[in-house]
């Protein structure tokens, strides 16, 4: 029995070795790129963004850019995590090295001349691409691969938004809905720390808001979050859809691609032409307004959310998670000014709320709340994120995750399936509240109407 242990004991203490180093390899490697990728974002969009009439050049920007994903590495087409996820889940791993490039590339194209994208899909799929490569070099078997190809994700993640923890928790939340990779937290987890740390020390910034958020506890205070919560839930729903059918337009265009980004880029002109240059790029400088307290347009997330819709799907390429921010941080000071209440709260409980529900990352977006904004608000935005995150279905923004859980025992829907081809149906059950409630009312509005003798 003894000798049993002491052999269990060796083996798991050699295991935990093998991936500490590991992981904060991939961490160091990824950190260095993902600054590399910032810096030359910052310096090229310096430049552009010294010019009044720079997203003129939109419709070259999503030519060239479509025209690399089709030529260089078709993988790198879209916002990056989405296609980390799908290798992870069908190719074990597997990435092209062409990838890494490709995609740096593509992105600054896009992002630096006004597609309205995001940082982290880049920063997530070159890391997966690097730590891809690491496992060639090393011969590994697809379960370490996996491993390895996850931690890439989780400190692309935490390196490009300064989250080391909601980093580390994204990369293994973001897989399967409702179920999470136990055996993956420790290199996820050191692989997103060093990433971070590594970036940090490079001279990468990050923005951080510590809310003095200091309510007196209610029943009503928590009802506001509850609000929230299903509201945020909606906007996920809202974006989802309309992600899905800017690209089903995309589809029924039998065009080659590359054109398709001169018709997204025209379209993106025209827009910004009749709205604002705001809805452009990251729109860094509106998220931080928003978290500030300052007032947006009351349908500036709506217009987010149509920007996003036509760059990832007409040619242009990034991430999707940045726009999250935008649009839920925007529609945080529209359910804020509709009801009266505190802008800059619920511009952060936006957040984080739209990113649990649209990724379907509840607790990753519950520890960025902390991370970003400090405790103070920490334990409503959890409220927030997980109703957010239920109200949102079956649905994604990033259709190859695997469902592992139903939300709800009355929806019908296929476990072990990805959520992009979940059909989700209505279940009643016979002792569900709903039908409860049903059969009372019948019997009362049966003795009303009845006639009474």
């Amino acid at each position: 029995m003894k000798k049993r242990l002491i052999i269990e004991e060796s083996v798991l203490f050699v295991s935990i070795m093998k991936w500490v180093l590991l992981a904060t390899l991939a961490g160091i490697i990824v950190g260095a790129a993902t600054t590399v990728f910032l810096r030359l974002l910052a310096w090229l969009s310096g430049i552009s963004g010294g010019h009044p009439y720079y997203f003129l050049l939109l419709p070259g920007a999503l030519f060239v850019s479509s025209l690399l994903v089709k030529y260089g590495a078709p993988d790198a087409k879209g916002h990056g995590t989405e296609k980390v996820i799908e290798a992870v889940h069908k190719c074990a791993g597997k990435i092209s090295p062409l990838v890494v490039p490709v995609k740096l590339a593509a992105t600054l194209v896009t992002l630096v001349l006004g597609g309205s994208a995001g940082k982290e899909g880049p920063c997530a799929q070159i890391g997966a691409g690097l730590t891809s490569v690491m496992a060639d070099l090393f011969r590994f078997d697809d379960e370490d691969r996996k491993k390895l190809v996850i931690c890439g994700i989780s400190a692309g993640f935490a390196s490009v938004f300064g989250t080391p923890i909601a980093g580390s928790i994204f990369g293994v939340e973001v897989l399967f809905i409702g179920a999470i990779n136990y055996d993956v937290l420790l290199p996820s987890f050191i692989a997103g720390i060093t990433a971070y740390h590594i970036s940090s020390s490079l001279g990468v910034t990050y923005f951080h808001q510590a809310l003095t958020f200091k309510p007196l506890f209610t029943e009503a205070l928590v009802l506001r979050f509850v609000f929230a919560g299903i509201f945020f839930g909606v906007c996920s729903v809202l974006l989802i859809e309309m992600l899905r059918f800017g690209e089903k337009i995309s589809q029924k265009l039998r065009l080659w691609e590359p054109i398709k980004g001169i018709i997204g880029g025209m379209l993106l002109i025209l827009l910004t032409l009749l709205f604002s240059t705001h809805y452009l790029g990251l729109g860094l400088d509106t998220i931080e307004k928003c978290l500030q307290g300052g007032n947006v347009p009351w349908y500036a997330f709506l217009l987010k959310m149509l920007f996003t819709s036509i760059t990832l799907n007409f040619g242009g390429s990034g991430g999707i998670v940045t726009p999250i921010f935008f649009i839920g941080a925007a529609a945080g000071i529209t359910f804020a000014n509709l009801l009266g209440w505190e802008t800059a709260v619920f511009a952060a409980i936006g957040f984080v709320s739209l990113l649990a529900g649209a990724a379907n990352t509840p607790i990753a977006a519950s520890i960025m709340a902390v991370e970003i904004f400090g405790p103070s608000v920490a334990s409503y935005a959890c409220i927030a994120c997980v109703i957010s995150f239920l109200m949102t279905g079956h649905r994604s923004v990033y259709p190859s995750q695997i469902i592992s859980m139903k939300k709800s025992r009355s929806i019908n829907v296929e476990v072990g399936g990805e959520i992009g081809n979940a059909r989700a149906k209505y279940f009643p059950r016979n002792k569900s509240l709903i039908s409860v409630i049903t059969a009372k009312l019948k019997n009362v509005v049966g003795y009303i109407v009845k006639p009474q003798s």
